[in-house]
């Protein structure tokens, strides 16, 4: 008689599914990443538990959309990422390093919904009386919210679809498992499977779910790309462990942009949000020192100011290092060939590093001039002017070129106290006179002049 369960072998990182091991994945180029997993073969035991009798089809022009399907968080930073609120029948993916404040964010939005809809917290990894412990930490104590410490996820299903909760949060996605699988949960087949299980719930009944994801060592989503495809919503939880700052960034959103980004300060109150990033950013900037310049950068419809910081020593080897921390470094090394080109800046025989402050990640081209000026200051030792911002694009010419959003960058740095922008010169058509009127905007067409301008 033959098996009912058979081997397959699936490679961790992108869910690759191969009858027989293989060394190298074929389809990402992983190396030793296809683990052995047992599937059943028989296709009764992968029912779905959330069908509702035969499928049919509906005219859009007879389907209603006037009725309100977003609701608030309580966290307004929040709510700005998600495109103005969670959606009714959505699922989103929180996703981030571990300790970074992805269960600490989800029990407190608790206490606000919970003022106006049942919430349903189910842990796979915590107890009943930890949550409890970090509930009354974080000042959560709304008779609204109801605990489950549960990994099976047909039984959870189940639950959802007697009760009718009015959120559900599922913490975390690795732990759940389907009993039918004969895989340890975790494994690529258990997480796809029991995402799948919570999307046709969450679509059927109307109600949102967030569902927390880990992360492997490089930063992605733990498991197959296609939760990443399943999901509505992929928010990612940034900054560093030994920074109180955090950045909540959609990286995927059917319901909004995915260019909003929400800043969030660790407290021992839990995450407090920061309602002006750029302040934050910028305290603390030192005073009358070489190799640091002011840049503005869009995120959606925020412009954000932030410090970088550029150190330029003589090389103790033939070539020189270089080093960038929330820069791209293949951005960097173009920089720094085409101020040696086109500009007379020799940083051939020198070590080049350049630094985000706060844990923001620059990838706009806006801010190639600050990047180039900060560099150009520590090279020549003399420091930037303090009320100085920079913005513009650098060609391989060595020109500045036009930027978009240039006024609502000028805006958000007048109001900050910067009495001076340097922009390429192109942009200055594009301004009106009154911001014209109100700050001292220099138009330069190139590098040389950008920072002659600036010092």
């Amino acid at each position: 008689m033959a098996s009912k369960n058979k081997s397959v072998y699936i490679c961790s990182e992108c869910g690759y599914e191969s009858p027989k091991w293989l060394g190298c994945c074929p389809s990402c180029g992983e190396w030793n990443t296809m683990n052995e997993e047992i599937v059943a073969t028989d296709a009764s035991k992968t029912k779905n538990t959330v069908s509702s009798g035969s499928a049919k089809a509906e005219k859009i022009s007879e389907i209603s959309a006037a009725d309100e399907i977003r609701f608030g968080t309580g966290l307004a930073e929040l709510d700005r990422v998600l495109g103005g609120g969670v959606v009714n029948g959505s699922l989103i993916l929180l996703s981030g390093d571990p300790g970074i404040g992805k269960s600490t964010i989800l029990l407190q939005i608790c206490e606000y919904i919970g003022k106006t809809n049942t919430v349903l917290y189910v842990s796979g990894e915590e107890s009943a009386r930890q949550i409890k412990l970090r509930a009354n930490r974080l000042g959560v104590s709304t008779d609204n919210l109801l605990i489950m410490c549960n990994t099976d996820a047909e039984s959870i299903i189940e639950y959802i679809r007697t009760e009718k909760p009015g959120f559900v949060i599922i913490d975390s996605i690795q732990t759940m498992s389907i009993e039918e699988l004969s895989s340890s949960p975790g494994s690529v087949t258990q997480v796809r499977e029991s995402t799948n299980l919570f999307m046709r719930c969450a679509k059927q009944y109307s109600i949102p779910t967030v569902i927390v994801g880990h992360v492997n060592k490089d930063g992605n989503i733990a498991g197959p790309k296609v939760l990443e495809h399943i999901v509505d919503c992929v928010l990612y939880f940034e900054g560093e462990r030994h920074l109180s700052y955090r950045i909540l960034r959609a990286v995927k959103n059917r319901y909004g942009s995915t260019n909003e980004i929400g800043v969030f300060e660790m407290t021992d109150c839990g995450l407090k949000e920061v309602p002006n990033p750029s302040m934050m950013l910028i305290s603390g900037k030192p005073k009358n020192t070489s190799g640091t310049c002011i840049a503005c950068v869009m995120e959606g419809s925020r412009p954000i100011l932030a410090e970088v910081q550029g150190l330029v020593v003589t090389s103790n080897y033939g070539n020189g290092r270089r080093m960038s921390t929330g820069f791209d470094y293949n951005r960097l090394s173009m920089l720094l060939a085409v101020l040696e080109k086109r500009s007379g800046y020799f940083f051939s025989n020198a070590d080049a590093y350049v630094n985000v402050v706060g844990g923001l990640k620059l990838d706009e081209p806006a801010t190639d001039l600050s990047v180039a000026l900060a560099l150009i200051s520590s090279l020549k030792d003399e420091p930037i002017r303090e009320d100085t911002l920079a913005v513009g694009e650098i060609g391989l010419g060595g020109e500045l070129r036009t930027v978009s959003f240039c006024e609502q960058r000028i805006k958000e740095a007048d109001r900050l106290g910067f009495k001076r922008i340097i922009v390429p010169k192109h942009n200055l058509k594009t301004l009106s006179e009154t911001i014209k009127g109100e700050i001292e905007i220099i138009g330069c067409t190139n590098v040389n002049e950008a920072y002659n301008a600036s010092v």
